[in-house]
């Protein structure tokens, strides 16, 4: 599954998206989605919690500052995004709105197996550090057999492991999912989209940010341990963040999650995004 190539229809897309983006939030706009500092990141507060309001007209900058971050790099959405850009479009399906994205919603009530994964993202103006609040966060990954739901074989009925959000005061999204596979050639990784609000992200309109988050090496080797997982313990014996086509230009330095949890207990993902 070679993310690496993203066709024409990708690179106009997101090219006329990042020049519309820049209006969309305001004040905030031009340096929040141009500025690239070399601060450090700040992980979300565990205190965070998911919500799934109404969306709000565009995502606002909270009065709270930490400071600037480093953005986070923009990435491939990889050939099976679901927005649209490639084919088939769930973003604009009623159910697409929510927090546990473990099943298929719709014609089909499909509940994707794996150990359990809380994925919690912050989303902030990298120019200041200010959480962006009402933005909308499109989410998605493969399953614990390496298969994109709406696309892989046998798999293009169901819509599991997706799912938008829009972020709360702490410019904070969280999402009950599955921990993914590690499929051949690519390092396990789950892909997002940000955009200014939920109705911007449910519309396919404009994008603010595409990119995605690796998984750490010392989580990976003990989730694909455990039953189920048995064909990602081949796969990620043989790529590497410095290998991967598409963490490998930094090692994904700026993308890798901070993990708490267990194996039991399931684990929690997180990570701060800078736009």
């Amino acid at each position: 599954m070679d993310e690496d190539h993203r066709g024409l229809v990708y690179d106009i897309r997101t090219l006329v998206d990042r020049r519309r983006a820049l209006g969309l939030f305001g004040g905030i706009g031009v340096t929040a989605l141009l500025a690239a500092c070399a601060a450090p990141e700040t992980e979300p507060s565990a205190s965070a919690t998911a919500t799934t309001t109404a969306p709000s007209a565009t995502a606002t900058p909270t009065a709270e500052a930490s400071g600037p971050i480093t953005e986070v790099p923009d990435e491939t959405g990889g050939p099976y995004p679901g927005d649209g850009s490639n084919g088939v479009n769930v973003l604009d399906d009623s159910g697409i709105v929510r927090s546990d994205i473990r099943s298929s919603f719709g014609s089909s009530t499909t509940v994707a197996e794996g150990v359990p994964l809380t994925i919690a993202l912050t989303v902030r103006d990298a120019a200041t550090g200010s959480a962006l609040v009402g933005a909308g966060v499109y989410l998605w990954h493969c399953d614990r057999d390496g298969n994109y739901s709406l696309y892989s074989n046998g798999l293009e009925n169901e819509n599991y492991l997706r799912g938008v959000q829009e972020t709360d005061a702490t410019g904070t999204v969280r999402f009950t999912s599955i921990y993914p596979a590690c499929y051949s050639g690519r390092w396990p990784h789950i892909h997002f989209e940000v955009y200014s609000d939920v109705a911007n992200a449910v519309a396919s309109g404009p994008i603010v940010k595409t990119s995605q988050i690796a998984l750490p090496q010392e989580v990976n080797d003990l989730v694909y341990a455990t039953s189920g997982y048995e064909q990602s313990v081949r796969n990620v014996s043989q790529v590497s963040l410095a290998s991967d086509n598409v963490f490998g230009d930094d090692g994904g330095i700026h993308q890798i999650a901070t993990m708490s949890g267990s194996v039991s207990a399931g684990y929690t993902a997180a990570l701060t995004i800078g736009v």
